[in-house]
């Protein structure tokens, strides 16, 4: 007669091999989704579940914010639009003088030939909340794949530049914003136009690099984009140099910038559209198909040259 132990005594694999085994797995999936994007779809899906529960969990944040906004003085409205109104008359003869300028600029464009600029527009969005994702700078905002989002698109607020989207779901997008240690803007000095590249350190900062120690750069300058990048369109306000180091025995100088746009804050922000692809002339383009053709013959010319003379 067979005497087997009870169900309850029965033991399954050792808690260590389980350990070991999920532990693998999870480095697995990590690996492959990090060189391979192979749970881009399932992270859409699932997010197009989460994304309910999200907002439920949202609600009451949001209620609160709207009593709190319900509940606010009608005096501190009212002060608030007599002063809107006293700006308004304030700036009302600039205003008028920056749009008759805006229209002899356009005119005298037209008389020299010169390329009209690319006028900006997008749509609004509002921010949801930032990634969980401590050691980045990200942000989610409620706009996604259902509002012909692409990754890409630059992101900007009353101020100046805020980021980039870096990932495109079917309601929400994610924003990588410029202080992202992974984040880089072509930037141009509004005092000297001088060019260079600002990046994000992580901390809320910028840093501009690859200038000389003797640069002439000061406290104070501030920094647009100067659109080299094809991404971002030129003149937008980016950051101010709050900073420099300068050392004789390094080749670069340091230099630290604090960003013009809210990128801490939550608030609203705009979504631009892309930039339309530049169009080369035809002579260009025949020009680098020529010396694309010609690149293999001269290197086969320079290969028998060399084992003639081996």
């Amino acid at each position: 007669m067979d005497h087997q132990p009870p169900p309850f005594f029965k033991r399954g694999p050792a808690p260590v091999a389980l350990l070991s085994f999920y532990v693998a797995l999870s480095v697995a999936l990590l690996v492959a989704d990090a060189r391979l994007q192979t749970l881009e779809v399932l992270r859409q899906a699932l997010s197009m579940f989460t994304h309910p529960v999200q907002h439920l969990a949202q609600l009451p944040a949001k209620f609160l914010d709207n009593a709190g906004n319900y509940f606010v003085s009608v005096s501190r409205l009212q002060d608030e639009n007599a002063q809107l109104k006293r700006a308004r008359l304030d700036n009302v003869a600039t205003l008028l003088r920056t749009q008759h300028l805006e229209i002899e600029n356009v005119r005298l464009r037209k008389l020299l030939g010169v390329k009209e600029r690319q006028q900006a527009s997008g749509q609004l969005a509002q921010i949801l909340y930032s990634a969980r994702d401590p050691y980045s700078r990200r942000i989610v905002i409620d706009k996604g794949q259902q509002d012909k989002v692409l990754a890409g698109q630059p992101v900007i607020d009353d101020a100046g530049i805020v980021g980039q989207v870096t990932r495109v779901f079917p309601f929400v997008a994610e924003v990588t914003l410029i202080t992202d240690k992974e984040q880089a803007v072509p930037v141009q000095i509004v005092r000297t136009g001088l060019r260079s590249v600002v990046f994000g350190l992580g901390n809320g900062q910028l840093e501009l690099r690859f200038l000389p120690a003797n640069a002439d750069v000061q406290d104070g300058d501030v920094l647009v984009t100067s659109g080299l990048d094809g991404i971002f369109l030129p003149g937008f306000p980016v950051a101010r140099v709050v900073h420099i180091e300068r050392d004789t025995s390094y080749s670069f100088a340091r230099i630290f910038c604090m960003p013009l746009a809210g990128v801490e804050n939550f608030s609203e922000v705009m979504i631009l559209d892309p930039r339309p692809a530049v169009v080369l002339p035809e002579q260009l383009v025949r020009e680098a198909a020529g010396r694309e053709a010609k690149s293999p013959v001269r290197s086969g010319q320079a290969k028998k040259k060399r084992l003639k003379k081996d």
